[in-house]
């Protein structure tokens, strides 16, 4: 087959990522869209790594929806293998098959069983085999086990898969390939080298308190500020689970929701549940956090 090439560039420069982005949802810092702008341009795969809740999965999903492309997914997860990321055959669809052709040799009947009408593909096939704008999420790859790897090198080396009884299949048109890392374990250094490389960590106050307001139109802005400097003070409390982005927004619906014109400490401790969800970290909030100080804006 011929050699795949990457797509006509989506973006035209990185200021029409930043707002094509904002179109979609998403408020992407400089660092953030200058380098899906490059990812976009060079064809290569992007690889985000940063805590938990940070928007690094929102990333593909609102560049899917910026370039008119289809998300696929694939979800790792300790002990996925290549049948679930790759392919496999519909075994039970291959017995009905041979038991029907009874009277055909075993030379006949696998010529037709291991078909295209047999074959059931998965995330990563189903993304090289895509003719259409295709944006290729493989979420949480340090979750994997570290044999998948050599599975993703070959897609993302070469952008083709090898099944055994059909050939080697070259994507006509590269996907956009997003891969995301909470870093609990370190990913090879083989696959880092066929990415460009993306850190990123929660936003500033500035940026969180946009966001915010762009996903939860009805707060007010002055809640908004206040809710967002607790929000910080909790990040820095050590806690067992930090409170994401989408954890802010919905601390900020909650607070629409009850008709709230302050942060005071009783609407806090009543709705911590909303951003804390283990009891000790909870605990916590309510022991340590001084609310006088966080949310008088002299103090920050």
């Amino acid at each position: 087959m011929s050699e795949s090439v990457p797509p006509s560039p989506a973006f035209t420069s990185v200021d029409d990522v930043v707002t094509r982005l904002a179109e979609a949802g998403y408020l992407a810092s400089d660092a953030v869209a200058t380098t899906v702008f490059l990812a976009d341009r060079l064809g290569k795969p992007l690889l985000v790594e940063g805590p938990a809740g940070v928007g690094k999965t929102e990333l593909s999903r609102a560049v899917a929806a910026a370039t008119g492309a289809e998300l696929v997914r694939l979800q790792c997860y300790e002990g996925v293998d290549e049948a679930r990321a790759l392919y496999e055959w519909n075994h039970a669809k291959q017995l009905l098959r041979i038991t029907a052709g009874h009277e055909e040799t075993w030379d006949e009947a696998r010529s037709d069983i291991f078909s295209e009408e047999f074959l059931l593909p998965r995330p990563l096939l189903t993304a090289i085999r895509r003719d259409e704008p295709t944006v290729l999420l493989i979420d949480e790859t340090d979750k994997a086990d570290v044999e998948i790897e050599g599975l993703l090198l070959e897609v993302l080396g070469d952008f083709q898969v090898t099944v055994p009884e059909l050939g080697t299949i070259t994507a006509a048109r590269r996907p956009f390939v997003v891969l995301t890392s909470n870093a609990t374990r370190e990913l090879s250094e083989a696959l880092r080298r066929r990415c460009l490389f993306l850190h990123v960590d929660f936003p500033d106050a500035e940026l969180e308190q946009r966001i915010v307001r762009l996903k939860v139109p009805d707060l007010d802005e002055a809640l908004a500020a206040s809710l967002v400097r607790v929000v910080d003070a909790l990040r820095h409390l050590g806690l067992r689970k930090s409170p994401s982005i989408a954890e802010s927004i919905d601390w900020a619906r909650t607070l629409v929701a009850l008709g709230a014109s302050t942060l005071d400490p009783e609407v806090v401790n009543d709705s911590l549940g909303v951003i804390l969800k283990h009891t000790d970290d909870i605990a916590k909030a309510r022991a340590k956090l001084d609310l006088p100080s966080i949310l008088t804006p002299s103090a920050n």
